[in-house]
């Protein structure tokens, strides 16, 4: 009997389906080993030693599997193919005791009965430069949390804490923060007219782009007076046609789904979280239906796109067939482990032809087959014009001369379209020939006013950290889910990310006092070297000796330098009912509360009730009860919530600002 272990009870039941009686599938239940949680693990003294553990959880599991590795005639790791499955793979051998001899390695990037059985015929040992990069990871970021955040018990409050990668996307949350709130607007004009043939009924809208031949800026027109004397010349000008530039434009589809991007476009179109996406695009790997969903690449099989090819040709006809495949450059610098972009593992299981275990896994796979179906069909082509109209007083030669542009475009066939929908405009322009005379019906001038940047979303925060090379496709959605759960940052209604006075606080602390922690560049640089520990090139112990010693140095400094820094306490004017002294204000773990100032001899506090105004300004009444007013609260992690105030006389409660 051979054995075959994975990480998950799913993935064990899908490898079973495709193997015979010779074979027997087991479950690790994830990770087997880990670094201990009541102390540091790792003997900064000999070389970063690492001392691992299986946890009680574990353990019942781990005899098991020892005791059917031992019966075996074979065991076969096949843990993910990434750094992780590596790690887990090393973890296993290493808890089993298993002789090398016996042991194999297997990886595939589908779970399919070809990719399996492929994977059987070439079977490896465990890369231990994969996994030697992987411990560097863990350990870098228990050093950083288990060191740092002492510190910030001492400096700050209790129970908070610091993480490597963490810190610097809330310091990006937290500088954007800071850009909005010193955001001075700028106003600005825009300046459009309405135009029409003579002998045609049909208008045209033109936007003004050059005075005198320079071309304006966004902010060339900066005041009202300025807009009026251009109006007022626009409204005594003669108009003619100038130029007609007619041509062909085609739009290309999107190269199929990274993680990052799936990401990006499942927060978009489906609102989940990236935590979400990363769960219900496991359970649909473990099933079989996609291919691995932790990937940087945005390479594609030979097969795989010869199968779409197929699918698209008794679908939907030839004229939506390309003539050869379409394959993707992966752009990323990063790239390096993964095989092959995110797809469906076969074209023809289409969507609504499935069955999911629930709605939000459904969305997801039709994401995914959509986005890489759209992948292999031609480009949507239009017929775009553009034309250029010239506005002079005439007979007054020293008169200022303005150019108007006109902009059209008309879908000719949607190709990619058909299956992946965006948004596009529609314009179809009247013809018109070049010299030709417009009459002038209406200028219309538009003020406007600079705009401050938007607060990140998770797509676009997440787009950032791979813009600069912070974390990998596995880390993005736990980075999020951290920084949320330690309520440093939290989601507005408009769900952006917004930081707490403690995030704020503890950002100021880390960028102040250890900028190499949350410093950018340093931490893609970090990336980078774990890339080269993972390629061979590097020794793991080396790379964090250099981070190790000198963070160790200016931690031990800045414990007799930094002053306790205590959030602001605001006053109130009411009265602990329980001993008569002021209550105040204070900020926790959790955000504000108040409590009363006699701490720590009075104990009492009470959650700060913030009241909802409606439409008109007036307090909100509860919709259910209609006494009560709505207030915002928090439950016990930080979450926002709106609830009524005569809780728990009425229970309403709800997630979604009313």
């Amino acid at each position: 009997m051979n054995l075959v272990i994975v990480e998950s009870p799913t993935k064990a039941r899908t490898i079973s389906g495709f193997l015979g009686k010779d074979y027997k599938v087991e479950s690790s239940y994830g990770h087997i080993r880990d670094l201990p949680k009541s102390k540091l693990g790792i003997d900064v003294e000999k070389n970063f030693e690492p001392t691992y553990i299986i946890p009680i959880k574990s353990r019942k599991r781990v005899n098991e599997l020892k005791r059917q590795a031992a019966d075996a005639k074979t065991v076969i790791l096949a843990t993910d193919e990434d750094r992780e499955g590596e790690a887990i793979a090393w973890h296993l051998s290493e808890a089993l005791m298993v002789e090398i001899s016996k042991t194999q390695r297997i990886v595939f990037h589908e779970i399919t009965k070809s990719a399996i059985n492929e994977a059987l015929k070439n079977p490896r040992r465990i890369d231990m430069n994969m996994v030697d990069a992987q411990q560097a990871r863990r350990i870098l970021d228990r050093l950083v949390g288990y060191k740092l955040s002492p510190f910030l018990w001492e400096k700050v409050m209790k129970r908070l804490s610091a993480g490597r990668v963490q810190s610097v996307a809330l310091r990006l949350i937290v500088e954007r923060e800071d850009e909005i709130r010193k955001f001075k607007p700028e106003e600005y004009w825009t300046i459009s007219t309405i135009l029409k043939k003579l002998k045609l009924a049909k208008e045209i809208e033109a936007q003004l782009y050059k005075i005198n031949g320079e071309a304006l800026d966004k902010l060339g027109i900066k005041t009202e007076s300025e807009a009026k004397k251009i109006v007022a010349d626009l409204e005594k000008y003669a108009y003619q046609v100038l130029k007609i530039d007619k041509k062909e434009t085609r739009r290309n589809p999107l190269p199929p789904f990274t993680t990052s991007t799936l990401q990006q476009e499942s927060s978009k179109k489906l609102r989940y979280s990236a935590k979400q996406t990363m769960r219900f695009s496991q359970s649909l790997y473990e099933n079989g239906l996609i291919t691995y969903m932790r990937t940087d690449s945005l390479n594609l099989s030979k097969e795989s796109v010869l199968a779409a090819k197929k699918w698209i040709e008794k679908e939907l006809g030839k004229k939506y067939s390309t003539s050869a495949p379409r394959f993707f450059k992966t752009s990323s610098r990063l790239a390096q482990e993964a095989h092959e972009a995110i797809r469906p593992t076969d074209p023809f299981n289409e969507p609504e032809s499935l069955k999911f275990k629930d709605r939000a896994e459904k969305n997801v796979y039709e994401l995914i087959w959509r986005r890489f179906m759209a992948s292999q069909l031609p480009p949507a082509i239009f017929d775009s014009t553009n034309i250029e109209i010239f506005a002079e007083q005439i007979n007054k030669p020293k008169a200022k001369k303005y150019h108007l542009k006109a902009s059209g475009s008309t879908l000719r066939f949607d190709g990619f379209l058909k299956i992946w929908p965006m948004k596009f405009e529609e314009n179809e322009l009247p013809e018109l020939e070049e010299n030709e005379k417009l009459k002038l019906i209406k200028v219309n001038p538009l003020q406007h006013f600079t705009e401050p940047p938007a607060r990140y979303n998770e797509a676009n925060l997440i787009k950032t950290l791979e813009k600069y090379g912070i974390g990998r496709p596995s880390t993005y959605a736990p980075i999020i889910s951290v920084i949320q759960e330690r309520n440093y940052v939290y989601k507005n209604d408009e769900r952006r990310f917004q930081p707490t006075e403690i995030g704020e606080l503890v950002n100021k602390i880390l960028v102040e006092h250890f900028p190499e922690v949350v410093d950018i560049q340093f931490t893609a640089q970090m990336e980078t070297e774990l890339d080269e520990i993972a390629a061979g090139k590097e020794k793991w112990q080396k790379v964090i000796a250099e981070f190790y010693e000198p963070f160790k140095k200016n931690l031990e400094k800045k414990y007799s330098e930094v002053e306790k820094q205590k959030p602001i306490e605001e006053k109130t004017n009411e009265v602990c009912e329980k001993c008569g002294q002021p209550m105040i204000i204070k900020t926790g773990r959790f955000g504000k509360f108040m409590a009363c100032s006699g701490f720590p001899n009075c104990r009492n506090t009470k959650t700060i009730k913030m009241t909802i105004a409606d439409e008109k300004g007036e307090e909100m009444k509860c919709p259910k009860c209609q006494e009560g007013s709505v207030i915002r609260r928090r439950t016990k992690t930080g979450r926002f919530f709106y609830g009524c105030s005569r809780y728990p006389a009425c229970d309403f409660a709800s997630w979604k600002k009313p």
